[in-house]
């Protein structure tokens, strides 16, 4: 099975009035960057619920 890309590296590729899209320079993923922003919330609260663990 493959790994999740995390999107270490993004690119601005489009922007549509208050949207702005971008591109992972790893996978060639594009999405919407506000998405991008709720990945490393989530990202970041599952770090901190594993340290909680510990």
């Amino acid at each position: 099975m493959a790994t999740a890309c995390k999107h270490p590296k993004v690119r601005i590729v489009s922007r549509l009035e208050d949207s702005e899209f971008v591109e992972c320079l790893e996978c060639g993923e594009v999405f919407d960057s506000e998405e991008f922003h709720d990945m490393v919330i989530e990202e970041d609260a599952e770090k901190e619920d594993s340290e909680d663990e510990e």
